[in-house]
């Protein structure tokens, strides 16, 4: 009984950190975010850096901030809506599953696209990142021509 009552806690630690997590995403406050992570951390998020320079890996808290100080001018502020349809999670790991749509500040396209996030989270902290999402598309759209 006691096993399911550590896992049961356990499970509502992680849903509570990745809410909080959104939450603050959701806020805009990209030095609020990096609070919910350990100091040091797996973080990847695909793609070339060359094309889309906010992807690529993580080790560490302090560069989560930048990530979304640059990925966030890429949209017009505003015109973004992110749903998470689902959050499984299993032990310390989640796996949220989801859709974002933004408008690209460059060009004025819409971005539509599902994704998937992997979290792993030790201590109330969140430790592993991972972003899966059609990178091709989002290529695409963020480069296109007005």
């Amino acid at each position: 009984m006691a096993d399911n009552a550590e896992r049961a806690a356990q499970e509502a630690e992680v849903r509570e950190t990745v809410g909080t997590f959104f939450r603050l995403v959701g806020e805009g406050d990209a030095d609020r975010v990096a609070d919910v992570f350990a100091e040091e951390i797996d973080w990847f998020v695909p793609g070339d850096e060359k094309v889309l320079p906010w992807a690529g890996q993580r080790t560490r808290r302090e560069q989560v901030p930048d990530y979304f100080r640059t990925l966030w001018p890429v949209f017009v502020h505003d015109e973004s809506e992110v749903s998470v349809d689902k959050m499984l999670v299993d032990g310390p790991d989640l796996v949220a599953v989801g859709k974002s749509s933004h408008t690209v500040a460059a060009n004025g396209r819409r971005l539509t696209t599902l994704m998937a996030f992997r979290f792993t989270v030790e201590a109330g902290r969140i430790v592993r990142f991972h972003l899966f999402e059609d990178t091709d598309l989002v290529v695409r759209t963020v480069t296109a021509p007005n």
